[in-house]
């Protein structure tokens, strides 16, 4: 039966996805605020120049591997099947297959680790041809890239982990896993830059350390679910084909947004000195509300939509993907309107000192603004993408993957002459709206329809309501300090944040918006 909150109901389905949101969104939270704070270690000690560069593509190789081949592709192929398996089999032949699915990982992993080491310095001369004209640089960004390649080792298991506690609806380990790597990065930093050579090198350990640090925190969950097994021989079990026909069409899916950031650093490398790491300091910024809420609820909303899938019911898929597609837009566009109009105070309080000085807060304030502008549309298209997921279908999202991407270089090419390394962030919003907007149209067909209605309800209420947020932020901006103190900053920062969310969340209770009573689910009641 439906629950009533305040003057609205709120369905079974709901609280489930609103429950599990509340898991993963708190862990994430826990794992940006690290995020932020290895960034700042990271900007503090060796700023934004040729060096960073060089480590950002580095990681950047093994970091789409670990989106495709990992975290991204593996995670969502394998929650379908794992939870089919969790409500039609027994348990026995549920740890049979896991552990099937364990050996046949570890084999294509490690092997994708040894030819990528192999390879290096052709991967890095793809992703970065403008290094070309600076040997050292690319020799650096080599040996980075041959440190760190183990990595996708480490969290490709990490990820298997993470979807068998999907399937059994554990969501916080999986999620707090990320911030091991933080952990690791930042503890790298500060104990080994000072002792290797060149120091650089310390940052590339400590992502080593860090992944295997992400496989460690997920252990204690999985022996307590009775999910901690050890590989098997046999590799000819019936859920290793499907696995492997959802995992290639789910790693090209996903291949959108990393071709998108592929580009990016392509031609990032041919602008002035810095715009890559321009461009990596904001997006870990326009990272942190899309990651503590947009990526978290399609991750929560998946395991919900491969249940209805499986039992055949569209009619709930589709109700379930409005229901996080309305959620999504709820969050994504006060966001955005804070991220934009802050973004200067936000970046100079994250960043600006040692090495990154205020023309650097400049060029990473300005490549935020444009990130910030495709929030809602990054959100949005990893929800849709989560429906043809469970569904078995990700050929769909692969198709309309492709022509996001063909959107994106399109736009990059033309936005890259006026607006600098700003261009290439506005391009991958372009890309981002180009995916959300024909997977809508791609699930309108497949599933009927998506309450549209409401959407565009939704959409007008949460645009209302963000209208005075708009106002605060223009206010506060006169009254910030610019203080040399940074505590004068922080203190400034954060009561303009806190004002802009409180102004918005009374303004959505004036309005009525349903989403806000859904979100009172993540209070205890009374």
């Amino acid at each position: 039966m439906p629950e009533r909150r305040g003057d609205f109901k709120v369905s079974a389905t709901e609280r489930q996805i609103v429950r599990a949101l509340g898991s993963i969104g708190g862990a994430t939270l826990l794992s940006r605020v690290a995020g932020f704070v290895r960034d700042m270690v990271v900007a503090l000690a060796f700023g934004a120049g040729p060096v960073t560069d060089a480590f950002f593509v580095a990681f950047r190789i093994p970091n789409i591997l670990r989106r495709l081949l990992a975290e991204g592709a593996l995670s969502t192929a394998m929650i379908p099947v794992f939870t089919e398996y969790t409500v039609t089999r027994p348990r026995p032949e549920f740890l049979r297959m896991l552990r099937s699915v364990l050996a046949l990982a570890l084999l294509a992993l490690s092997a994708t680790a040894a030819l990528g080491i192999l390879v290096s310095p052709w991967l890095v001369r793809a992703i970065a041809p403008g290094f070309a004209g600076a040997p050292a640089q690319a020799a650096l960004a080599v040996l980075l890239t041959r440190v760190m390649f183990p990595y996708l080792v480490l969290v490709g298991l990490a990820a298997l982990a993470t979807g068998a506690l999907n399937s059994q609806d554990r969501f916080f380990a999986g999620a707090l896993g990320p911030a091991a790597l933080n952990v690791g990065m930042i503890a790298a930093v500060l104990g080994l830059a000072s002792r290797v050579d060149p120091p650089i090198l310390a940052l590339a350990i400590g992502v080593l350390a860090g992944g295997a640090g992400q496989l460690a925190i997920l252990l204690p969950a999985l022996r307590r679910c009775g999910l901690l097994v050890r590989p098997s021989t046999e590799l000819r079990h019936p859920a290793l084909g499907r696995l492997v026909r959802l995992l290639v069409p789910a790693a090209f899916g996903l291949a959108a947004v990393q071709v998108m950031v592929f580009v990016n650093t392509l031609l990032g490398s041919l602008l002035p000195g810095g715009s890559i790491s321009y461009l990596y300091y904001a997006d870990r910024v326009m990272e942190f509300p899309l990651g503590v809420f947009g990526i978290a609820l399609a991750s929560a909303s998946l395991p919900v939509m491969a249940r209805q899938a499986a039992a055949g019911d569209k009619r709930e898929v589709a109700e379930t993907l409005t229901f996080a597609l309305r959620l999504g837009l709820y969050v994504s566009l006060p966001a955005t309107v804070g991220l934009v109009a802050l973004r200067a105070p936000i970046v100079r309080v994250l960043f600006e000192r040692g090495r990154f000085g205020p023309a650097e807060t400049v060029a990473t304030a300005d490549a935020l603004a444009w990130y910030a502008l495709g929030l809602a549309g990054f959100a949005g298209s990893r929800i849709v993408a989560q429906a043809f997921y469970a569904l078995g279908e990700a050929g769909t999202a692969v198709r309309w993957g492709i022509v996001s991407v063909a959107a994106n270089v399109v736009a990059a090419l033309f936005l890259m002459g006026p607006l600098g390394h700003g261009g290439l962030a506005a391009a991958s919003s372009v890309g981002a709206y180009v995916n959300v907007t024909t997977l809508v149209w791609a699930a309108r067909r497949r599933l009927g329809p998506l309450g549209g209605r409401a959407l565009v309800a939704s959409t007008g209420r949460t645009a209302a309501a963000s209208l005075p947020v708009v106002a605060w932020c223009g206010v506060a901006l006169v009254a910030w300090p610019a203080a040399p103190a940074l505590w004068l900053d922080v203190v400034w920062l954060a009561g303009a944040i806190a004002g802009g969310a409180g102004i918005f969340w009374a303004a959505s209770a004036l309005l009525r918006a349903p989403e806000r009573a859904a979100l009172l689910r993540l209070l205890p009641s009374r």
